[in-house]
């Protein structure tokens, strides 16, 4: 529906509440750079130019001081929960340095909540200094075969979720479940078809036969690509581009070739986090470190704003709304001095001052919780005895996983030979091959599955979380079965966190009561808290990865070959079946 006191300050009729004086527009609609005013009312902008018919007696005046005034920035694709951040703290984070709009599945409230959950997350957002979109999960949880949820999303509940005015789309259209022909998927599709939105992709490591099969099925487009090669060809195959770049995937140097060197079109080339944390964002910015990060790697920067801008949005059709400074859509501005570095003085979303010299305005309130997002552990007291591998002879080959040093989602395996005593594989510090096991937490099973991991490089104790997509289940890594057993049920006891254990003690604590997943404190709070969870595990159990809880948490993800655990076993992410942990016992 039209806005009538826009259209009556377009038109010059009425008065606008804020104009923004002496700034350099840059126009992402036209390439263009020059000199206009900005009248907005209602947080929306209604002129661009000379807007002194919009100036009234009561127009408050902002003085941009000769700055350029770029759109706000868009992350196309973000898992918030995975920051351990509520909506409220995660957007008051990443507004301060320019990000005014997200688009997420919400889809970690949503497995742990349900869809009650997912519409106290939006409520909470519309209070926030981020605009949250929604892509409604093509189906939840994603991995492959399907573990024990809380709330498992199928094509019935897409009834209720394609109608909701914030859904834009189908997220995560895995391409497995689109290849195979998973019933709640292609459902989906048909009644997004209907409501004429569109399914985003996710398709890793895809080769060309595959993505042809994808890009048939309606997928626009795909924020998982590994190299310019496979971006490459699913573009030539009319799939759009995000390119995704934070610290567990570092992936923008190599992937924006596709537009520095092979010379595709940078408009059908975005920018998203996918995952972040408090440290990494604190320490280096959101999007306007990629912006900077793309123009030094060779892109101008007026293609780097429109790809953290206008592109993405209109890849999920919302140009109408976000991603340029033009009448009718949110006064979304940032006040930049240098778009060589840059670097936002002045966020504004909405029409409203948000941060200021890498500041927030207002300190962030989070609103009051109700029980559906308080109360979602069911799991009971787990026994020390239950954690184990069983096997006949003296001597196993385990089918171990493997941490990747370079990405965190990338898991290749490993045959590592281990002793067996009393009919139980016995785990060893000096191979590095250290127990892991997914304890549900949902009260749907007693699933309680074991396997082996290496690369954490502990020495002793244990590190568990329940912050752990695509299920968050409760997931554990560590040398003893009585340390683990500890970790879990601290875990279960906070109703939700990360938790450090050695000999016998829990030795660090992160709670993360707001559905098992997030708190609701500040970003400078949950860094320090993160930073020193991650200073235990190193320093006092003997990990040597930067971030031990970071590759913790991504271990029950299926949809990235080659290898994951769920509370239905070690899952081999190739061919998507559940496996025995020991290959073979003599």
């Amino acid at each position: 529906m039209p806005n009538r006191r826009v259209m009556d300050v377009a038109y010059g009729r009425a008065h606008a509440d804020k104009i923004i004086e002496n700034g350099k527009l840059v126009n992402v609609l036209t390439g263009e750079i020059y000199p206009a005013d900005v009248a907005i009312v209602d947080g929306r902008v209604a002129a661009v130019g000379d807007v002194s018919a919009q100036k009234g007696p009561n127009t408050e005046i902002i003085d941009a001081e000769g700055r350029y005034l770029t759109p706000g920035l868009i992350d196309g694709h973000l898992h918030i929960e995975c920051s351990k951040l509520s909506v409220t703290m995660l957007a008051d984070m990443v507004a301060r340095y320019g990000t005014t709009s997200v688009i997420s599945g919400l889809d970690q409230v949503l497995v742990a909540a349900g869809i009650d959950g997912v519409k106290e997350f939006l409520a909470e957002a519309a209070d926030s200094s981020v605009h949250v979109w929604w892509g409604a999960p093509a189906k939840a949880p994603y991995t492959i075969p399907e573990s024990n949820v809380g709330y498992a999303f199928k094509a019935e509940d897409h009834k209720i979720a394609q109608e909701m005015p914030e859904c834009v789309g189908l997220w995560e259209t895995v391409q497995e479940m689109v290849e195979d022909g998973d019933e709640d998927v292609l459902a989906a599709m048909d009644m997004a078809e209907k409501n004429r939105l569109h399914a985003f992709g996710c398709a890793p490591l895809v080769d060309a036969r595959r993505v042809a099969g994808y890009a048939s099925s309606g997928v626009v487009l795909c924020h998982e690509s590994y190299s310019p090669e496979e971006e490459l060809e699913k573009m030539r195959n009319g799939i759009d581009i995000i390119i995704r770049e934070s610290t567990a995937a570092p992936m923008l140097r190599e992937n924006i070739k596709l537009v520095t060197e092979m010379g595709a079109p940078s408009d059908r080339v975005g920018f998203c986090t996918d995952d972040i944390t408090s440290s990494d964002v604190l320490g280096r910015g959101h999007l306007d470190y990629v912006v900077r990060l793309a123009i030094e790697c060779g892109v101008t920067p007026m293609q780097a704003i429109q790809m953290g801008s206008i592109n993405t949005a209109r890849m999920y059709k919302l140009d109408h709304k976000i991603g340029s400074i033009a009448p009718g859509r949110f006064a979304d501005i940032l006040f930049v001095d240098d778009l060589n570095d840059f670097r936002p003085a002045r966020v504004m979303t909405a029409g409203r001052i948000v941060a200021e010299n890498g500041k927030p305005v207002v300190a962030p309130v989070a609103p009051e919780r109700t029980s559906v997002v308080a109360d979602t552990f069911k799991l009971k007291e787990v026994d020390a005895s239950r954690i184990k591998v069983e096997a006949e002879g003296s001597k196993a080959v385990v089918q171990a996983i493997v941490l990747s040093k370079d990405v965190a989602f990338r898991r290749p395996g490993a045959e590592i030979g281990l002793d067996i005593v009393d009919g139980v594989v016995q785990p060893c510090t000096e191979k590095d091959a250290i127990m892991v096991a997914v304890a549900e937490r949902y009260g749907k099973t007693d699933n309680l599955p074991v396997a082996f991991i290496n690369g954490f490089g502990i020495k002793k104790g244990a590190i568990a979380t329940s912050n752990s997509p695509d299920d968050n289940n409760v997931v554990v890594a560590g040398t003893n079965a009585a340390d683990m057993a500890l970790a879990i049920n601290e875990v279960t006891r906070l109703g939700g966190g990360q938790v450090a254990v050695a000999d016998g003690e829990v030795i660090g604590r992160l709670p993360l009561p707001v559905a098992g997943i997030v708190a609701d404190i500040p970003a400078e709070e949950m860094a320090a808290a993160e930073q020193e969870m991650d200073r235990i595990a190193r320093e006092e159990l003997g990990s040597d990865l930067p971030s031990p809880f970071g590759q913790l948490l991504f271990l029950s993800i299926t949809a990235i070959p080659e290898w994951a655990i769920t509370d239905l076993g070690l899952i081999d992410c190739v061919k998507f079946v559940v496996t025995d942990p020991v290959i073979s016992s003599n």
